[in-house]
């Protein structure tokens, strides 16, 4: 341990009245591991909004002792580090024991927004590393505390990032890069895999006790039910079923894929989890597919809501022992083949800027996404000209995007139609503009924005991470000096391979 390190204390106190709910479910669940220090850390990036919602000084995480506790050198006072052990699918196989390979849990944190656990990202060896080596690498820390941001600022379910703290150590990958750790943030990194874990090795004690947790904690409206003839397992299926396809609609809506929808990446609580190879689209391809991993293509954009529906389908079998009744977990998954599409409708009404449901909505919007996808029109930017057209801009701006400009025109003029009858009250056109701009982000964060983000960091320039971050915690406002981060991709950015390494 370097000199820095052993300048301070032993123990950093934050203050932080940190619990330990998970390591309560006992031994059999996780293993108690120290992070392995990092030589000479340095601060990358900081989330200072939600730092101080957690009741942390961002100046202290931005300390030279902050930098050392958020790195794994130093340990927090209170805390309690421990990696969880899961199983799961992967790519549609069933790969066995996994667990938390470089994330390591500090213990939790309670909040006016709930209980916050911190975990960090990249911190060394656990016993559930298999081949790996326990860290992560600056280019994918970056990605994931600015993609989990990006999604927040969306409004759609997400673990956070509080911060990443970063070292020059060197790290193997497809070549050698240098190391970084991030700090998560989530009311639960439970995930389906858990379930399947226990479940898989008839281990249906801990089951019981890891479903039980989750509903009282998470769900505890589950015991109440009278639904599912009062069975508390079979309305947790329902629930979390019910949760992620609203997830995954919010997804489709704003053109994010995943990359790697595992059983073992899929959160308990339908919160978006594991920023791997994600990617929000740019000229729209249905079939897109942003994992270069991925060669077969099992996680392509439009396959995500049936994938989605194939995970939940696994942690109905591994909660069957519980519930006891195939029927019962069936009738339990159901609700998301009612859920997703009426939820994904919602949305795209919205991006309509239509406050009301009528029958032609779904041929109106479903002949849009067949126009973008013939003439691979940018998503985002459709989105966004197709709403200031709406609060006042010319129709040029919108009918530019596209070669196809009888079906364009036509179309806009079925829609115009429509949006006179959309319900919008007094407002009119005004309020179904406001609606839409509130809908429709001018920002997100796009493949090569957070290249040129990375680029900077590995030459120990922090900016552009920073610029980003302003982004994205607020993506419908104009902010105006960055136009340039609205506008269309370079040529380069389509041949920008990202995977699941990291």
């Amino acid at each position: 341990m370097n000199e820095r390190i052993e300048a301070v204390a032993e123990q950093l106190d934050l203050g932080l009245p940190l619990r330990h709910a998970f390591a309560q479910l006992g031994q059999a669940f996780y293993t108690e591991v120290s992070p392995r220090p990092l030589p000479d850390p340095y601060l990358v990036a900081v989330n200072s909004p939600l730092a101080g919602d957690l009741g942390l000084d961002p100046a202290l995480l931005t300390s030279p002792a902050g930098v050392e506790a958020f790195t794994g050198n130093i340990p927090i006072a209170g805390s309690r580090p421990l990696a969880s052990v899961y199983s799961g699918h992967q790519f549609g196989v069933w790969a066995g024991q996994l667990g938390d390979g470089r994330a390591i849990l500090l213990g939790e944190l309670p909040t006016p927004a709930g209980p916050q656990e911190l975990q960090l990202k990249g911190s060394g060896l656990t016993p559930y590393s298999r081949m790996g080596d326990g860290r992560a690498v600056l280019r994918s820390s970056i990605r994931e505390f600015l993609g989990s941001e990006a999604m927040w600022g969306l409004g759609i379910p997400t673990t956070r990032a509080l911060c990443v703290t970063g070292s020059d150590a060197p790290v193997r990958r497809e070549e050698i890069e240098t190391a970084a750790v991030v700090t998560r943030v989530s009311p639960s990194f439970v995930r389906f895999g858990h379930f399947e874990h226990f479940s898989a090795r008839e281990q249906y004690g801990e089951l019981a006790r890891l479903a039980d947790d989750v509903i009282d904690r998470f769900y505890p409206e589950c015991r109440a039910t009278a639904k599912f003839a009062g069975n508390a397992y079979a309305a947790l299926l329902e629930q979390v079923s019910e949760r992620t396809a609203a997830m995954v609609a919010q997804w489709q809506a704003v053109g994010f894929c995943h990359g790697v929808m595992n059983t073992d990446n899929m959160s308990i609580l339908g919160l978006t989890i594991d920023y791997g190879p994600f990617q929000f689209l740019d000229a729209f391809d249905p079939g897109h597919i942003c994992n270069h991993s991925d060669e077969q293509g099992r996680y392509a954009y439009n396959k995500q809501p049936n994938v989605a529906y194939w995970n939940l389908f696994c942690l109905g079998q591994a909660l069957l022992p519980l519930i006891t009744d195939q029927e019962l977990a069936l009738a339990a998954l159901e609700s998301y083949k009612t859920v997703f599409p009426r939820e994904l409708e919602a949305r795209m009404r919205a991006k309509l800027g239509l406050a009301d449901a009528q029958p032609e909505d779904r041929e109106l919007i479903e002949s849009i996404l067949k126009l973008l996808a013939k003439d691979r029109v940018d998503y985002t930017i459709f989105w966004r000209r197709l709403s200031r057209h709406i609060a006042g801009e010319p129709a040029e701006t919108v009918r530019d995007l596209f070669l196809q400009r009888v079906e364009l025109d036509d179309w806009l003029a079925r829609y115009l139609q429509r949006l006179g009858t959309g319900g919008l009250g007094s407002g009119g056109r005004d309020a179904a503009a406001e609606l839409m701009l509130r809908t429709n982000p001018k920002y997100v964060l796009r493949n090569h924005l957070g290249e040129l983000a990375i680029r900077q960091a590995k030459l120990k320039d922090y900016s552009g991470v920073q610029d980003l971050l302003t982004l994205a915690h607020a993506p419908f406002d104009e902010h105006p000096g960055h136009e340039d981060k609205a506008g269309f991709p370079p040529d380069w950015a389509s041949h920008i391979e990202i995977s699941c390494s990291s």
